[in-house]
């Protein structure tokens, strides 16, 4: 089954060094969004990146300690992201965050059709 319908989608632009309590702000994020009933999260990790302060952060071999940019991506309802923002205001101490109108295409398996 398919369906469509319009939402927003949430990105947030961190550091892989940037911690939330005792571990990575990247899982207390996910893990916070899964807590509010968010449709889902991604995070994604970049080879190569640079910030406002633009120094250069890569994984090239000799420098497998870096600080790695990071993305994660949410989608859901305008309602629902906007009500996960003050969420990111206290987690989020330097980073960036844009929001995008989307439009979804949501594909389901049916009873019938289910896979393995």
């Amino acid at each position: 089954m398919k369906e469509n319908g319009s939402g927003k989608l949430l990105r947030i632009f961190i550091g892989e060094s940037d911690r939330w309590g005792h571990g990575p702000l990247y899982e207390a994020i996910v893990l916070k969004a899964r807590e509010k009933g968010l449709a889902g999260a991604t995070v994604l990790r970049g080879p190569m990146g640079f910030g406002a302060s633009s120094r250069l952060h890569t994984a090239k071999i000799l420098r497998l300690s870096e600080d790695l940019p990071l993305i994660i991506e949410i989608i859901d309802t305008d309602e629902k992201i906007q009500s996960f923002l003050p969420e990111l205001d206290a987690m989020v101490l330097d980073g960036l965050i844009t929001l995008e109108s989307v439009e979804i295409i949501q594909y389901r398996a049916s009873s019938e059709k289910k896979r393995d």
